[in-house]
């Protein structure tokens, strides 16, 4: 197939590059080639390019900084996805979209399932879930990937931060009333190579197996690590944030079980595979 891959420079876009690469034809864009903010821009793009299928990668998330950069944030993440699937409808494509846990509010206490209650807490998550509304008011043929906690060798992300917190500190704290999946893009990207070669359309929550709090999985990383970094844990109310969070955003990769795909590695094998990466 020709794929083309927005934000292909991303953590994720890099390693759907190394899953896709062999398999399919590459178009790779970032923000440079394809400002997909500009509509006709972005329908002259895809029509030109012709591609079977998109994936789009790119993203506005910082989620701190979505609250400060309200403008950017619906520009990049509603508009932008929007103009997207104008995009693909143009070519009768399908469009993959990437989405988050932070659509849900945080009361859930049992595993969400892909239908279950929205009520995005934070503009990331408001922003977020115009563009997955956008793709179900114009398109037939999508892919809603649903992820959480994403975390890879090219990016900036939660463990490589607390693993160069530990170069200079011997306690850190760490927020222990948010739960959710910790996801290996690697993984992710394997996941999403599958789901292309289907036509299963619809909506997809797609995680390493497992969950935790941030606490927990900071403690797990130094444990995997070998480093004797005590971990002091903090309400998310004492570690004050711009943006608020959903304290409980464990997904429940339903869809994904029942059309037959095995599910993600544990967070557990995961995380000791990057960590041996990048040691």
């Amino acid at each position: 197939m020709k794929i083309l891959i927005t934000g292909s420079n991303g953590m994720l876009g890099h390693d759907l590059q190394e899953v896709l690469k062999d398999r399919h034809e590459l178009i790779l864009t970032t923000s440079k080639t394809l400002d997909i903010t500009d509509k006709q821009h972005t329908i002259d793009f895809i029509c030109d390019a012709k591609p079977d299928i998109v994936i789009n990668s790119a993203a506005y998330t910082d989620v701190d900084g979505c609250e400060e950069n309200q403008d950017v944030a619906y520009a990049v993440n509603g508009e932008g996805v929007k103009n997207l699937a104008l995009a693909c409808r143009q070519v009768d494509c399908p469009l993959v979209h990437i989405s988050t846990d932070y659509v849900f509010d945080g009361t859930a206490r049992d595993p969400i399932d892909e239908d279950g209650q929205i009520g995005p807490i934070s503009v990331y998550g408001k922003s977020k879930l115009e563009g997955e509304k956008a793709i179900q008011e114009i398109l037939d043929k999508f892919f809603i990937v649903r992820t959480a906690w994403l975390y890879g060798i090219n990016g900036k992300n939660f463990p490589k931060t607390m693993l160069e917190l530990a170069e200079n500190h011997s306690e850190i704290t760490v927020v222990y009333d948010e739960v959710g999946t910790p996801t290996y893009t690697p993984d992710l990207a394997e996941g999403i190579a599958k789901l292309i070669e289907t036509d299963y359309y619809g909506i997809y929550h797609l995680t390493n197996s497992g969950s935790c709090s941030w606490c927990e999985f900071s403690r797990y990383i130094f444990e995997v690590a070998e480093l004797d970094v005590k971990v002091i844990p903090v309400t998310a109310s004492e570690f004050a944030r711009p943006a608020p969070r959903p304290s409980y955003s464990v997904l429940n990769n339903k869809n994904w079980i029942e059309k037959g795909f095995k599910p993600l590695r544990s967070y557990k094998e995961a995380i000791k595979e990057y960590i041996e990466l990048i040691k």
